[in-house]
């Protein structure tokens, strides 16, 4: 049984030395044939996904097929870590950044070299032809040999088709037909723009690993012997940690004492400070403010919001966007294509022309060569995706996965759920209307006590409003019998179980209807019509169209009505608007309110059509039916429905796309949905298909202009008008060049916001 545990558990890994998307392909590829189909290789984070128990033999693996690339188990934090893999990890980084530092001395000289044979080459040659030959092929070996090795080694395994065999053939062959400058300088440029290519994803991945950088390195764990500092795994539920001025909260908890303000834009994207106080809940990777915070720890690291969220960002690029894997499944027949065109091109003419050249056409053939690997591709539309999830992430908007970001773009329709998605899920009591001799004091205080125990949103606005009654009346001498509660939002987030004054109330919640509860000896009834109407009991009360009512009655006879509303969110109305303007054109909300209140809502914000008084069950059916009208009516745009992500779970697994409002930290809605919008804000929605168009746009631009330089490229060979040295353009220019496009997906900004970043001062660099 430990066994399978150990097997079952998923760990991501830092990888080293892997430079070649190509390369990072064929890695994943192998481990998935021979160790763990579920294992994936991520290139743009450079990070290795697989089974804890088969990393031993996932490194022998990867040797066999880029020996340069290792697995640092050091990165991954595990209590059973040893210091020996650590040694390792560390012993491995460095040999490969003093690697890094020599690749310039053989660059250097071979540019030397390379420079003296083109200036003394008609003196070489008088000298000797071995001379010419001598100074070239010996800067051709400084710049070449890891490629020379490479295709050899890589030729042994029967694979023929990838850069390192293509960039030899070509050179080879440019040394057989005499071109030696063209050889060396094509090995030269090669060299340099693999050199730029290495840096241009190095900061990519440094840009995305600024956003995980929110991960804490410490807890200040308090205990009988004062403050000891450990690593925030090692802290238990229950502990109490110290957070000081400045520094990043490691777990989520609850305030215990001091107050301060305190920095969610790490998980947010909002840099507007949240005061907290004794009771409230914080979570890991908010950054303290100016005082001095004890908080009781409630979740074990790897329970945290935090530890979600960078799972989620991490591991999002191993979900493939459709675009991904039709460039993949491309790539492999576009390299043997091309090098099928190139020895033809290499035989035919000079076997059908007349007066054509066999050394011509051979040296047209190299140039097709040189341009036929799909590294611009391979790399620069992984690097898109990853950049629009890493840039969605910085603004507060988790996407699961490329796939997700890539149905967002083509978004026409958006169902959203009312409470708590477009209002903000507080309840406010509007107005007391007492009936039958009694006072709104009376009718308020009575539904209050009846309420006691229930936590339904209704119950505890009903609660509030008594309570701040109360305290009105505890501090003046009057207040009239038809004063009517103050509607603003109330501070006060007790709750009522069975104490104070609700002490010893009978009480019964009725599903769906309401409560029936027995206080001091009076029956109460709180709950809608249909509660009063089983018991008999007759209403006549005003209509309240677009509130929320619920109805009071006491030993059988109806005594008032409460009227209750939900406070739309500030931006709900501005993005819905800002839905249509991107090309949503149908917007409906599914409620398990009333129709009144749910009609309101949406009349104020401008949703289209409504569905009010629906079960959990009822909304997945009326979801179908939408599905199904969008089908009939050949719509080829997606859905994508908008909910809390508790109640609403079942409708988020069934759209297209399912965005949930995290809430600072929901676990439910970041387990239910493939989006989060981490700060409850409606316009986040907008704002994330804003990104994913934005995303789509790069990746589309890379594909138009590596498809198009290339092809350019192999018309012209054929011509007979590129050199050797052009066709290196076309393969590695091109590929950074996409690889700097596909990093500005990571700098999106929206329409009309400053260029500030949102995260915390140590990681503007992302900027």
């Amino acid at each position: 049984m430990a066994n399978a545990a150990c097997e079952a558990q998923v760990k991501t890994y830092q990888l080293s030395g892997l430079d070649c998307a190509n390369c990072a392909a064929k890695i994943e590829k192998k481990l998935q044939q021979e160790l763990d189909p579920h294992a994936s290789v991520n290139f743009a984070a450079s990070t290795l996904r697989i089974s804890a128990a088969k990393v031993g033999q996932a490194q022998k693996v990867i040797s066999s097929v880029e020996p340069g690339v290792l697995i640092h188990t050091d990165v991954v934090s595990e209590d059973t870590q040893s210091g020996s893999q650590g040694a390792a990890g560390t012993e491995a980084r460095g040999h490969s950044h003093h690697g890094a530092e020599l690749q310039l001395w053989p660059l250097i000289t071979a540019g030397i070299l390379f420079i003296f044979g083109l200036i003394y080459r008609v003196e070489l040659a008088a000298v000797s032809p071995w001379a010419e030959y001598g100074v070239f092929l010996a800067a051709y070996l400084l710049v070449g040999r890891k490629v020379i090795i490479a295709a050899g080694r890589n030729l042994y395994r029967g694979q023929v088709f990838d850069e390192n065999f293509l960039m030899t053939i070509a050179t080879i062959g440019a040394f057989a037909i005499g071109e030696l400058p063209e050889a060396v300088g094509v090995m030269l440029f090669y060299y340099v723009g693999e050199l730029l290519q290495d840096m241009a994803v190095t900061r990519s991945r440094r840009s995305i690993q600024a956003l995980l950088s929110i991960r804490p390195d410490f807890a200040n764990l308090k205990t009988e012997d004062g403050l000891v500092t450990v690593d925030p795994e090692r802290v238990a539920v229950g502990n109490t940690i110290v957070v000081r001025p400045g520094e990043r909260i490691p777990l989520d908890g609850e305030v215990l004492v001091g107050q301060s303000f305190v920095d969610t834009s790490a998980l947010t994207g909002e840099a507007v400070p949240r005061r907290v106080s004794p009771g409230e809940t914080v979570l890991a990777g908010m950054v303290n403010g100016s005082g001095l915070l004890e908080i009781r720890v409630t979740k074990e690291y790897g329970e945290t919001s935090l530890a979600r969220i960078l799972d989620l960002v991490e591991n999002a690029a191993n979900r493939k966007a459709p675009t991904e894997r039709i460039i993949t499944k491309l790539s492999r027949y576009y390299t043997p294509a091309v090098v099928l065109a190139a020895a033809l091109v290499a035989v035919v003419p000079p076997l059908v022309l007349p007066n054509a050249a066999f050394r011509d056409w051979v040296h047209r053939a190299l140039v097709l060569l040189v341009i036929s690997c799909p590294c611009a591709l391979v790399i620069s539309i992984p690097l898109g995706y990853f950049g629009g999830i890493g840039g969605a992430s910085r603004r507060g908007i988790l996407v699961k996965g490329a796939n997700f970001l890539d149905a967002l773009v083509n978004l026409d329709t958006a169902v959203f759920d009312k409470t708590g998605t477009l209002t903000e899920g507080i309840f406010e009591v509007q107005r007391v209307v007492p009936v039958n001799g009694y006072s709104a004091e009376r009718v308020l205080s009575l539904a209050a006590q009846a309420e006691a125990h229930s936590s339904h949103p209704i119950a505890q606005s009903i609660i509030r409003a008594a309570s701040r009654l109360r305290e009105t009346a505890a501090g003046a001498s009057d207040n009239g019998a038809g004063s009517t509660p103050d509607a603003g939002r109330s501070q006060d987030k007790g709750k009522h179980h069975g104490t104070g004054p609700y002490a010893g109330v009978q009480y019964e919640e009725i599903a769906g209807k309401g409560v029936k509860a027995k206080v001091d000896g009076t029956e109460i009834l709180v709950g809608n019509s249909s509660l009063l109407t089983e018991n008999g009991i007759d209403l006549t009360f005003p209509a309240a169209d677009g509130f929320t009512q619920a109805f009071v009655a006491a030993d059988g006879q109806f005594i008032g009505t409460i009227t209750i509303a939900d406070r739309v969110k500030a931006d709900a109305a501005s993005a819905i608007s800002r839905l249509r303007r991107l090309g949503v054109n149908r917007t409906v909300m599914l409620s398990g309110d009333a129709p009144g209140p749910a009609q309101r809502v949406a009349e104020e914000v401008g949703i289209d059509e409504v569905h009010a008084g629906l079960l959990p069950a009822e909304k997945v059916a009326k979801l179908e039916a939408i599905l199904a009208q969008g089908r009939n009516q050949k719509r080829k745009g997606k859905l994508a429905y908008i909910g809390d992500g508790i109640n609403d779970a079942p409708v988020l697994t069934r759209a297209d796309v399912g965005i949930a409002m995290g809430g600072l930290g929901s676990d439910a809605a970041i387990e239910a949905a493939d989006v989060v919008i981490m700060d409850d804000s409606p316009g986040k929605v907008a704002e994330a298909v804003e990104i994913a168009r934005y995303t789509r746009r790069i990746v589309i631009q890379n594909i138009l202009f590596a498809f198009g330089v290339k092809t350019l490229f192999i018309l012209l060979g054929i011509a007979g008008t590129a050199t050797l040295w052009e066709a290196v353009f076309a393969d590695v220019g091109v590929a950074l060049l996409a690889v700097l496009n596909a990093a500005r997906a990571l700098r999106f900004r929206p329409q009309g916001q400053d260029s500030s970043c949102s995260l915390p001062g140590h990681v503007h660099q992302c900027c």
